[in-house]
């Protein structure tokens, strides 16, 4: 693992937003698995402004999200569909066809999870895939008890999950009680280089608990990142905190 400490979120953003468009230069059909959630978003408004510059395109990149909610239409503002046209997509000249998520809305949701598993193959390996890390240590929707070999699935979110994520919905009784994710297998097995981000105090336990041991268990779901043999993991201060504290 290659762990880089920023001083603050702006520069995390800064840095992950580089990443991508060093993979993009040097592959420009680069395949990227891409996250939704606060995390993020900082990458993704620097993205757009690189784009803007004319510094990127993304006309032959190929995108694969990692999660969708079930039990709410594409077009629901907590979506994470939305999310993405509104964060990226609509600002980016990504081919639509090119940037895939999957339906929450499926009648049948073995077979999504199927056909989104075969996209993803059909594409190749991710070139990149950038992930967050929830305080439970879930990446993707993957909770713990996952397993670590899943492929893409139907799951149920974590009390923890539901509770972190109510803040963009008006009531905690809205908030999906599942979602269809990227498996923990997928993850591992189909992408050249992960990149983690953290951001905030509220991530600095989950991150000591990552970063001193290399057990992998599933009661930890982000601890299969030590299977992984290109892994980078962009820290905040106030992420990396409670480790800095111990590793000196």
């Amino acid at each position: 693992m290659q762990i880089k400490v920023l001083d603050h979120y702006t520069e995390l953003s800064k840095q992950a937003a580089h990443i991508v468009i060093d993979t993009i230069s040097r592959k420009e059909d680069s395949v990227l698995g891409l996250p939704t959630g606060g995390t993020p978003e900082g990458m993704y408004k620097e993205l757009v402004e690189q784009y803007k510059n004319g510094e990127i395109s993304f006309s032959q990149v190929t995108a694969f999200n990692l999660d969708e909610y079930i039990g709410i239409p594409q077009n629901h503002t907590q979506s994470y569909y939305t999310f993405m046209q509104e964060k990226l997509y609509s600002h980016i000249d990504i081919d639509s066809k090119q940037t895939h998520i999957p339906s929450g809305e499926a009648t049948n949701l073995e077979l999504e999870c199927s056909r989104y598993e075969k996209l993803i193959d059909q594409a190749g390996q991710l070139d990149l895939l950038i992930i967050g890390i929830g305080t439970n240590g879930h990446i993707g929707f993957n909770e713990p008890g996952a397993d670590i070999q899943a492929t893409t699935s139907v799951v149920h979110l974590a009390q923890s999950t539901i509770e972190a994520n109510a803040r963009f919905f008006d009531r905690i009784e809205e908030v999906p009680k599942q979602a269809i994710t990227m498996g923990l297998g997928t993850m591992i097995n189909k992408s050249k280089h992960i990149l983690l981000l953290a951001s905030g105090k509220q991530k600095a336990e989950i991150i000591q608990q990552l970063l001193t041991s290399q057990e992998v268990k599933s009661e930890l779901p982000a601890s299969v990142l030590h299977l992984h043999q290109n892994v980078t993991i962009l820290l905040d201060r106030e992420a990396a905190s409670l480790w800095e504290r111990i590793s000196v």
